[in-house]
């Protein structure tokens, strides 16, 4: 049970790093993801190919 509760807390910093990075490097171009919990669980979930779905959504609907 400890394990598993490790494990998800891994993905959840892992997905909180990589979403606040992506932000920092595309800040000037003003393509950000907000972080709240719904971008954090499906990074968290889904992995990078969640990521890339949330950049096209941004993408086309927001600039």
């Amino acid at each position: 049970m400890l394990k598993k509760f490790i494990k998800l807390v891994k993905k959840i910093v892992f997905a909180a790093i990589t979403l606040y990075g992506y932000n920092i490097v595309t800040a000037p171009l003003n393509l950000q993801i907000p972080i709240n919990f719904v971008t954090l669980g499906l990074v968290s979930l889904l992995g990078i190919p969640s990521l890339i779905g949330l950049i096209l959504i941004v993408m086309l609907f927001f600039s």
